[in-house]
């Protein structure tokens, strides 16, 4: 108990230590065309934000910054608010549902918690309407954080902590009990849905360091995919189910996924299990956290940082 009570306090103290240390910094929004290898800037500012989410109808991308959430239009880029209502602690994990009509966010919300657990220990599940307004909850149990939303708009994947570990969980659109769907000792983290619902892709510390992995939805058929000297992050199917792309870092990062280290993003090819580099920078936290492929499976977005002089 003393063990798993010490980690969530470094735990916490690491997040806090990391959002004091992204306020001074500039954030890039950038897209990287798959076909190309080509990737162009949309916007930058000397501010923070994270996460970008492609919408459904292709002309815009959804972001997080400071607890708010925000649209960026493709054609127009700046930063535009999106009322969340009473929602505005919305942390990093954030994302459209298949339709375009809905928007989840991961949010964190302090009622009926003791004030030690007003930190990320405090974050629920939430879902509101794609133009904004008031968010229905979805998870009553803390922690939780989304990551996948199923392709038939049915369920949603997310991480929660119970008793001290981080495990995937899915659980119904509308709420309910959720359903756990790993249980190996260490963090489990990341989950999103391959386009044909036949797999969730996520990270874990399983092997004893940080790796792509894939599941059934129903936790069945675990299966490794990644075995290097880089850490793994939030695998993201591409929209034709030919591959996936993902953060690594340089570095072994352990357990942890901290912002502002040398990051690559790479492409697994799922039929030849080949993996490309597409693009090395500063990144990590913020970076490619939630899926955000172009409807046309055509580029992906994603965050780099850079400290302000």
């Amino acid at each position: 108990m003393k063990l798993k009570l010490y980690a969530i306090l470094m735990t916490y103290c690491f997040i806090n230590a990391t959002a004091a240390q992204m306020e001074n910094v500039k954030s890039r929004l950038e897209i990287f065309n798959i076909e190309t290898n080509e990737r162009r800037l949309v916007l930058e500012e000397d501010t923070h934000f994270e996460a970008p989410n492609w919408s459904r109808d292709g002309k815009y991308l959804l972001l997080n910054s400071k607890g708010l959430l925000y649209t960026v239009d493709l054609t127009n880029p700046k930063r535009e608010h999106l009322d969340t209502d009473f929602a505005q602690r919305c942390n990093n994990d954030h994302g459209i549902s298949p339709d375009g009509s809905q928007i989840v966010i991961s949010h964190h919300d302090h009622e009926g918690l003791p004030e030690d657990m007003h930190n990320y220990r405090s974050s629920r599940i939430y879902i509101l309407p794609i133009e904004g307004g008031e968010p229905q909850m979805i998870t009553p149990k803390t922690p939780s954080f989304w990551h996948g939303w199923s392709p038939d708009g049915k369920e949603l994947a997310y991480v929660g902590e119970r008793d001290g570990e981080f495990d995937i969980y899915t659980i119904d659109v509308d709420g309910g009990e959720e359903r756990k769907i790993t249980n190996t000792p260490g963090l489990d983290d990341g989950p999103d849905y391959s386009p044909d619902g036949q797999y969730i892709y996520y990270n874990s510390m399983a092997s004893g360091k940080m790796e792509i992995w894939r599941m059934a939805p129903d936790g069945s058929k675990k299966e490794q995919l990644t075995d290097d000297a880089y850490s793994n992050w939030f695998p993201h199917p591409s929209p034709d189910g030919k591959g996936f792309v993902y953060i690594a870092y340089i570095q072994d990062q352990g357990s942890k996924h901290p912002a502002m280290k040398d990051v690559v993003l790479r492409y697994y090819d799922l039929k030849s299990s080949k993996i490309k580099d597409l693009c090395f920078f500063t990144g990590g936290q913020g970076t490619i956290n939630v899926p955000s492929w172009s409807p046309d499976g055509k580029e992906f977005a994603f965050v780099t940082y850079e400290y302000l002089k």
